[in-house]
């Protein structure tokens, strides 16, 4: 999408483009005819910790649009936990909520209408092909995936089957990083040149010795496609209780840690901030032509993820991004005529966010003023609620303000990143082919190997047999 495309011309083209490549969007027929306001949208929770009770759960039952029908999770006790939590946060005690270990009997379930998977990165993309292969909408906290191919992969997989997949990538929908994009596309700031992005880092700790795996959680299940490495708890998360036994779901898990369960920071926060950066430039499909960069990898073996890093990419223009840790954490679009930044500032999606490389700055700002007020000349897709978003797009079969397609980009842009930071050298990306040019050992890096009846791609392998 070009700057100074208006908002009609977008939508035409955006509603053109998914019909010519998506099959016929279904809707189910409970939610259609005159008696439709009373049909309700059926939904269930597939993962039960801190990201689903700290915003996914509360955000779609505010929405007054969806019942939960069903939780599930690897950890029985964290299931029960979010039955009670749902049933005590909604004015009805219908309809009933049951509990499930195993996300693939949810998917048997034809009174279930959409999935929220709220898992570890590395369950994000299989139970979300899974979903779209069962007829089933989906809301996927970000990352879409774990590895370029496996992007891809669930991307076409969800296009495919006509099913709606809006990535959690709430940012969007806040309004001040709408306005910024909406400034930066109206050319307040002239021709961008230059893009700073602030993320936080992570922190690593001595390596914890093997412990019993809990009689509640099904930690095989758990693990998934990644490798069949030793229980301990700071490899997942965290198994103690409150003085009234209640489970603990507000710490930080420790697998946003370690290296088989998430890529760090550059996808984690990345993502969001990755998102803006391309909704600033209008990249609807493509991403940067180079990156190159340089991280600190722990030897511990269980928290591992990246600590300090920077990296620069080269977007399409001679835009040149720099990523870093020592930026204060937001985006910052520069360009011939001055610069716009906006930024979260204090807020927190949940209580354990980080908050490594924030700085006390204004959240929206900008060289001049005149760049941030009066109208923009370019309007963008306007959602103010994320989740409203999401169930609104479930009756009305528009595309979301986050759509799959939005997420694959995003994160292709975030994980190329991890390769370059690994290998530490200058790599040149052809984001059409999704490949880098003439290097076999970065383009090895944009696959996982999975464990014999997990992952996305033994999925869709079996779907074929």
């Amino acid at each position: 999408m070009k700057n100074g495309m208006n908002r009609r011309s977008f939508l035409k083209t955006t509603v053109a483009a998914s019909a010519a490549f998506s099959a016929p969007l279904i809707i189910p027929s409970r939610l259609l005819g005159a008696d439709a306001p009373s049909n309700r949208i059926r939904v269930a929770q597939i993962g039960c910790g801190r990201i689903a009770h700290g915003m996914d759960m509360p955000g779609v039952i505010k929405t007054g649009a969806a019942d939960y029908v069903a939780v599930c999770d690897y950890d029985s006790r964290r299931a029960e936990h979010a039955k009670a939590y749902i049933e005590k946060s909604r004015k009805s005690k219908s309809p009933e909520i049951k509990i499930y270990g195993d996300y693939k009997e949810i998917l048997a379930r034809k009174d279930v209408d959409a999935v929220v998977i709220s898992t570890p990165d590395h369950q994000h993309a299989e139970p979300a092909a899974a979903a779209a292969l069962a007829g089933k909408d989906i809301w996927l906290q970000k990352p879409l995936a774990m590895c370029v191919s496996e992007s891809r992969a669930c991307y076409d997989t969800v296009a495919k089957s006509g099913r709606i997949l809006m990535i959690g990538s709430q940012q969007r929908s806040s309004e001040q990083f709408r306005k910024a994009c909406e400034y930066v596309r109206s050319g307040r700031c002239g021709k961008i040149t230059h893009v700073e992005i602030g993320l936080p880092k992570d922190e690593t700790k001595a390596d914890e010795a093997e412990q019993p795996v809990p009689a509640t959680l099904n930690y095989d299940a758990w693990l998934g496609p990644t490798p069949n490495v030793y229980y301990c708890e700071q490899r997942v998360h965290s198994q103690k209780l409150g003085k009234n036994g209640e489970v603990d779901v507000d710490s930080r898990p420790g697998w946003l840690r370690n290296e088989d369960h998430t890529l760090g920071m550059i996808t984690g926060w990345g993502s969001h901030h990755f998102d803006i950066l391309h909704w600033g430039l209008g990249i609807v499909e493509g991403g940067p032509e180079k990156v190159e960069g340089e991280a600190e990898f722990p030897t511990n073996k269980i928290w591992n993820v990246h600590l300090g890093y920077k990296l620069q990419y080269t977007y399409p223009g001679n835009i040149i991004v720099n990523v870093s840790d020592k930026f204060t954490n937001g985006i910052k679009f520069i360009g011939e005529e001055g610069w716009i930044f906006v930024a979260r500032g204090a807020e927190k999606v949940t209580a354990s966010d980080p908050t490594a490389g924030q700085k006390p700055v204004k959240f929206f700002c900008a060289s001049d003023p005149k760049l941030i007020t009066g109208a923009p000349t370019v309007e963008l897709y306007k959602s103010t609620n994320h989740h409203k978003n999401w169930t609104d797009c479930l009756v009305s079969r528009k595309e979301p303000i986050t759509p799959v397609g939005n997420g694959h980009y995003v994160f292709s842009a975030c994980a190329i990143g991890w390769v370059a930071m690994k290998l530490k050298r200058p790599l040149k990306w052809d984001s059409k082919a999704e490949k880098f040019i003439g290097d076999d050992e970065a383009n090895s890096m944009l696959k996982r190997a999975e464990r014999p009846g997990y992952g996305v791609f033994n999925l869709l392998a079996k779907q074929k047999a």
